[in-house]
């Protein structure tokens, strides 16, 4: 695209389609339910890779099949006049107003565009970590005082925010509750004070499986905003399709793929996304979670075979799964039909991404599960012990002294969080024969 500015009122386009007609656009002197009616077409669409693929191709400012990046941060404005109007929110990035790159940058617009469209919702706004995106989400959403109900079985960063960072720096207090337990969730909720349940799709370690609709459903008949992470189940769930209010991802997983981009996205309606990146009142914008254009450029060019990457991680986990639970290992997946949310998960999620490429193997100690480890990597390179999932080669960590090292034995044991839990990010490099056999030699001389 040329650069060329014009007087046009603005309307920023947060999502992408064929044309302007088919975005959805937010014009600040308009009431927000205006989005609403503008929905994009690939809101309607259920399959995450045909709405990736119904978002427009953007090209380079020559004609380039890759679009380019825009690497600078300020923009020049070519009418003085044009300066004001900008920051008074009547001039936007639809007519290619920009003002400086921590508040929108034309290269992050575009990857924001393509997250909205691979969880199906208005906006979307892509940021420099998974952690910056949860936080902005629950600073904007709630106030000095506000009470969130969260999952009592989170990725450990998330539960230590919530029960040391929130209440200490912002008076923002949380009830952890058994997210099963849908009683226990409405009596934890409280009226006009609770304004987020917060849970995880599938839950980081153990792999539970949250019923979402019917959550969705009791934290809106309280009107809570449900927010749910996303991170283990891009493709295989899409959350706001199933009533979640909003999503956040840590894309340095899944959708990145290569364990080496750290950045977030926040998912949700129009008017959320908007008001995150306000000039006076923005979590997004005044807290600076910037993502840098050529991050964003890499992470659009990995997401057209995100589809490809989860089947392959989905099947080879449900097949070493399924073969470990024969040589008689305790493994946790919620694709084998005894694993308590197996039905849950399969009314739940898209056709065809299988249940996600996470298992878990209960080794018991912590001694047996550094045992496994240790002969995985070092004996029959089958994996490597590292934190983190979504690498093309299996990566394994025990969750109780590494990600989840935030809490305490009391709530590891709530969680459910075993001494010896090993968490899999099952990869698909190699043959997945080689593989087995590479796992299968090493789950041999545990046995």
């Amino acid at each position: 695209m040329l650069f060329q500015q014009n007087q046009a009122t603005s309307r920023l386009i947060l999502m992408a389609g064929k044309s302007e007609q088919n975005a959805v656009v937010l014009d600040k002197q308009r009431p927000a339910n205006v989005a609403q009616n503008s929905m994009m077409h690939h809101l309607n669409l259920e399959d995450p890779a045909a709405a990736l693929a119904n978002v427009r191709h953007e090209f380079s400012e020559h004609g380039g099949v890759n679009m380019s990046i825009e690497a600078s941060i300020t923009f020049t404005v070519m009418e003085p006049e044009n300066l004001s109007r900008m920051f008074a929110g009547e001039l936007g990035p639809d007519n290619d107003f920009f003002i400086y790159s921590r508040h929108l940058n034309p290269t992050v617009l575009n990857l924001s565009r393509l997250i909205a469209a691979l969880e199906g919702t208005e906006a979307a706004y892509c940021t420099s970590s998974g952690m910056s995106a949860i936080s902005s989400v629950l600073l904007q959403l709630c106030s000095s005082g506000d009470h969130v109900v969260a999952s009592r079985s989170l990725y450990g960063g998330t539960y230590a925010l919530l029960t040391h960072f929130l209440p200490k720096a912002c008076n923002i207090t949380t009830s952890f509750v058994d997210i099963r337990d849908l009683n226990m969730v409405d009596e934890s909720i409280v009226e006009g004070r609770t304004k987020v349940l917060y849970f995880e799709s599938i839950s980081n370690p153990t792999l539970m499986v949250s019923n979402i609709p019917a959550l969705c459903r009791i934290a809106h008949d309280k009107r809570v905003t449900v927010v749910v992470d996303n991170t283990f189940a891009p493709m295989v769930l899409s959350p706001a399709r199933l009533g979640a209010d909003v999503v956040v991802h840590s894309i340095s997983k899944y959708i990145s793929g290569g364990a080496d981009v750290i950045a977030g996205a926040v998912c949700g309606a129009a008017s959320l996304v908007n008001s995150m990146m306000d000039l006076r009142e923005g979590a997004l914008m005044l807290l600076g979670p910037t993502m840098n254009a050529k991050i964003a450029f890499e992470l659009s060019e990995r997401l057209p075979h995100l589809g490809l990457r989860m089947k392959e991680h989905s099947n080879r986990a449900l097949v070493f799964a399924t073969r470990m639970i024969k040589l008689g290992f305790k493994v946790i997946y919620p694709g084998l039909e005894n694993h308590p949310d197996h039905v849950l998960l399969k009314s739940l999620a898209n056709k065809d991404y299988g249940y996600g490429g996470i298992l878990c193997v209960d080794m018991e100690t912590e001694e047996k599960a550094n045992c496994l480890m240790n002969v995985l990597q070092n004996y029959t390179q089958f994996g490597l012990i590292a934190v983190s999932l979504g690498y093309y080669e299996t990566l394994m960590s025990c969750s109780g002294n590494s990600t989840s090292s935030e809490m305490n034995n009391e709530e590891k044991e709530l969680a459910g969080i075993s001494p010896g839990l090993v968490r899999m990010s099952i990869g698909y490099n190699g043959t997945l024969e080689q593989k087995w056999s590479q796992l299968e030699k090493a789950l041999s001389q545990m046995q």
